[in-house]
């Protein structure tokens, strides 16, 4: 594959050293570390190896990679070997996308306790998931669940979300068979947004609470009085009314169009290096998808000064430790084989007995 015409380590080794002094005392260590690796990731500073013909004597310089997970360029080996496990483990069901956003007050604090509050959406939306999946009156079984992170717009500003795949379906409560959904459509939409915002107000407020008054979530710039526990009261109090964001999208059409959203999602970056234009005097200009535009016309261009662009980039540097891929119910890591392994065997004798497994 040929090298992009620029790259996010063009941009931090071209202004980087002007934008950490500009900016010292106020960029985290994982951010510094982050652009260290970019910089100097498949560069003679990290070492690298010789590849030789031995039929021609044709011989290549391979530099090693920094196999950061914000890097661009070091995205492709690790998803690979990710999807070749999801592959492995993919049921012959239908498979359902849904979005959780987090309202914009929220994201404003979780971009300053990002490990708090990520953490925080991903229990909290998955505990959704599996609560209304397990009524009843909506499906009546255990569910699997894969969940990503991310944390950027298009445009790179803030817009924590999490992408979930779920399969078309669930084990009884007793294990004796698997309940599927019905076709083309897995649970209503309406119900997980109320589901949603009354575990928020009961468990999302409840935690988050409990944060501030452990001293775990700091506070600083237009947001710096939050610290009080008055004012911090006082802020979230209208959020018990807030909308949130549920989005369910149509069904994958099959086992191959999964893997072909992972692997376009699952290790995403903030921004591909596929994606910038240019970078000059003006700033950096890169393509983004204005999403509330429909057709060709949401694909446009814009153009930052460098170190916004720089800024921008960074906002989305994940916490050290913080897992951006996670699974839940059936999909949890301790006993994921086994529920994988029952799964196939209930849809075997689904099969078997002429019942709808989709």
């Amino acid at each position: 594959m040929s090298r992009p015409a620029l790259e996010v380590a063009d941009i931090f080794r071209d202004r980087g050293p002007a934008w950490r002094k500009a900016h010292a005392g106020h960029v985290s260590l994982e951010q510094l570390k982050v652009m260290s690796a970019i910089e100097r990731c498949r560069t003679a500073e990290l070492g690298g190896h010789v590849a030789r013909c031995e039929d021609c004597a044709y011989t290549t310089i391979a530099y090693n990679s920094c196999r950061n997970r914000h890097c661009p360029k070091c995205q492709g080996a690790a998803a690979k070997q990710w999807l070749a496990d999801r592959e492995a483990e993919l049921l012959p069901v239908p498979y359902y996308h849904v979005v959780f956003t987090l309202p914009a007050a929220i994201a404003d604090i979780a971009y300053q306790n990002k490990a708090v509050l990520y953490d925080l959406l991903f229990k909290v939306s998955a505990e959704t998931m599996l609560t209304i999946a397990a009524d009843p009156k909506h499906l009546g079984a255990r569910i699997g669940i894969t969940s990503v992170l991310h944390t950027w717009g298009s445009a790179l500003t803030h817009h924590p979300h999490v992408h979930m795949i779920v399969p078309g379906g669930g084990i009884s409560p007793d294990g004796q068979r698997w309940v599927s959904c019905r076709p083309g459509f897995f649970l209503p939409v309406r119900v997980l947004s109320r589901l949603f915002r009354r575990l928020f107000l009961r468990l999302f407020l409840e935690k988050l609470v409990a944060a501030h008054q452990a001293n775990r979530l700091s506070f600083f710039g237009d947001h710096i009085h939050l610290a009080d526990a008055q004012s911090f009261a006082a802020y979230l109090a209208p959020l018990r009314k807030a909308q949130w964001v549920v989005y369910a999208k149509r069904p994958f059409g099959g086992p191959e169009a999964v893997l072909a959203y992972l692997s376009r999602y699952t290790h995403r970056v903030a921004i591909a290096n596929g994606r910038l234009i240019t970078s000059d005097q003006r700033g950096v200009t890169f393509k983004w998808k204005d999403y509330r535009i429909e057709g060709r016309n949401r694909y446009k261009q814009m153009t930052l000064a460098t170190f916004e662009f720089i800024r921008r980039f960074l906002i989305h540097v994940l916490p050290k430790g913080l897992h951006r891929i996670r699974h839940y119910g059936l999909f949890a890591k301790g006993s994921r084989a086994d529920n994988i392994a029952r799964t196939r065997e209930l849809l075997a004798i689904a099969k078997q007995e002429g019942q709808p497994t989709a």
